[in-house]
């Protein structure tokens, strides 16, 4: 195989450092777990060091991971103090949380000013190297085409890159498996097909490439490979993706249908291996195990899983109290940051940022946070529940430029009781999301009124109404009539109790014309509006009515 390089000059990253939440979402919470972040989680991280306890010297702005030091011990409250006092952003602990003394812990980060965070199941060696690879990802400008992919949408980078070269892409892992390829629709070469069928490079051809010294030479250089065609394979190029010194994979480039590369596929590769590195990077971090928490937590949510299973993926405690948030953005206000994927982050940030331990499972465009280790304290869990929720609506509001809402649900003895308390936080969600009345947060029996309504009208659902009532005279009636709102005048009435002043004003109309239109109501449709029998079924039928229009009540 003969190869030539293609030299080129490489900035730095970008920026002093990246923020604690930018670090964090690259890294993903396979690496890290935010138990708590006085400081908040904008301030800029610009590198990682490992205690010391020889020369225990702290910089300032950095991540301190305290190996050999226990969170339970007085010396952790020692290490965290000394961080804060220096600058230190935040301190890492294994992955042991000492139950009796992590509230002493907790109040020396607040005090310090400085983050608590704890390692999975990450070796400290491995830790280290990702979290170097993530500052230096996180702080690489992405490449262009690349802009607003959702971090770990590697089938998208591979469009995007395709898009540029002008060929088909593959994107590998440094063991030669595929993790996405292009959606290139004409003929492609042999190898390539191959690759692509059976998700990696074929084994006779990884092992060709290797005798060859083709690896040592990709992974040891930031410089494009190159291969000329020949016959029937078509020219090539491949870059290495790497952060931070670490390889994390390559980007593939190859010619399809005889035609050649873009002029500057070679200066597109570079940026898009340099763009791939945080995708990759949040694909390691982010694939199986944080998938099998997932899983495990929406099985228990569904009354079909363990909370044994759950409590051990997740680090949550079985038997201590839990309860659910329900969060969902206003229906038809996703705005330009309603994507849920980033609504799920955000979700996982804060509530570790608060000092949550929380489990986030995507539900249909809502997110069901599944909040552990509550305090068995009744009235005190209930107000931590309360402050959580009132604050995360606040943030993703502000962040999703659409009202959030959050319902509440019960807080519950264990785990295995969360499908309880999920089952409440729904409820709690589903009438927020009808009342509009503003509210943002509520639990099941502030809007309990709300929920009973929305229960019988689910009853009386497929009940057949007797034809020719007072509701489907006047819907025929506006349906005949362009302009005519007589069926949404008669319903600002009755939500009134008959207010004529305040419909009005509710449908930005003159009390005169109101009044006129409730003579209009009378005539054309017989209602007697002096007959309480009257006036509940056209509510009840005028609520159906809107459920059928809306379609379910939700956020």
């Amino acid at each position: 195989m003969t190869e030539s390089r293609e030299h080129a000059e490489w900035g730095p990253a970008a920026g002093p450092g990246v923020t604690l939440e930018r670090l964090l979402s690259v890294v993903g919470p396979g690496a890290l777990e935010l138990d708590t972040a006085p400081g908040g989680l904008g301030v800029a991280v610009g590198g990682v060091t490992l205690l010391d306890v020889l020369a225990p010297e702290v910089r300032p702005g950095e991540l301190v991971l305290a190996v050999g030091v226990a969170a339970g011990s007085a010396q952790a409250v020692d290490v965290v103090r000394r961080a804060g006092a220096a600058g230190a952003r935040g301190v890492v602990f294994g992955p042991e949380r000492p139950d009796g003394s992590l509230g002493v812990l907790r109040s020396a980060a607040h005090e310090a000013g400085t983050a608590l965070l704890f390692r999975t199941w990450y070796r400290w060696e491995e830790l280290v190297a990702v979290l170097r690879a993530g500052l230096a990802a996180a702080g690489v400008p992405p490449l262009p085409a690349a802009r607003g992919l959702v971090l770990g949408d590697l089938d998208g980078l591979a469009d995007a890159v395709a898009a540029l070269v002008g060929g088909s892409v593959t994107i590998e892992d440094t063991e030669s498996r595929v993790l996405a390829y292009s959606s290139t629709e004409e003929n492609v070469d042999e190898m390539r097909r191959l690759t692509i069928l059976g998700r990696r490079v074929p084994a006779w051809r990884v092992a060709a490439m290797r005798d060859a010294g083709f690896f040592r030479a990709l992974w040891t250089t930031e410089d494009v490979l190159h291969r000329r065609a020949q016959g029937d394979n078509p020219e090539r190029l491949v870059c290495a993706v790497r952060a931070g010194g670490e390889v994390l994979g390559s980007v593939w480039v190859a010619a399809v249908a005889g035609r050649p590369l873009s002029p500057n596929a070679a200066q597109a590769l570079r940026a898009a291996s340099r763009a791939a590195a945080p995708h990759l990077l949040h694909h390691r971090t982010r694939g199986a195990d944080s998938r099998l928490v997932e899983d495990a937590a929406r099985a228990l949510l569904e009354e079909r899983g363990s909370a044994e299973v759950l409590a051990e993926r997740a680090a949550l405690p079985a038997r201590e109290p839990c309860a659910v948030l329900a969060v969902g953005v206003a229906t038809g206000e996703q705005g330009a940051a309603g994507e849920p994927s980033r609504m799920y982050a955000l979700l996982a940030l804060h509530c570790a940022a608060l000092g949550h331990r929380i489990v986030v499972v995507p539900a249909g465009g809502r997110a069901l946070v599944l909040v552990g280790a509550l305090d068995r304290d009744a009235d005190r869990a209930r107000e931590r529940m309360t402050a959580l929720g009132t604050s995360l609506t606040a943030r993703l509001s502000a962040a999703a430029g659409a009202p959030v809402r959050a319902g509440l649900g019960e807080v519950v003895p264990a785990l295995a009781q969360a499908a309880r308390s999920r089952r409440s936080a729904e409820q709690a969600l589903k009438a927020l999301a009808r009342t509009g009345d503003g509210r943002s947060v509520a639990w099941v029996e502030d809007v309990a009124d709300t929920i009973g309504v929305l229960r019988v009208l689910e009853a009386l659902r497929d009940l057949e109404l007797p034809p020719g009532t007072a509701v489907a005279r006047l819907a025929a009636f506006d349906a005949g009539h362009a302009g005519s709102r007589l069926v949404e005048s008669l319903r600002a009435y009755l939500d009134h109790f008959g207010d004529v002043p305040a419909a009005a004003r509710s449908l930005s109309l003159h009390p005169n014309t109101m009044r006129y239109r409730l003579g209009r109501i009378t005539a054309v449709s017989g209602l007697d509006l002096g007959s309480p029998d009257a006036r509940l079924l056209a509510q009840l039928q005028l609520r159906l009515g809107d459920g059928e229009r809306r379609g379910t009540p939700g956020p």
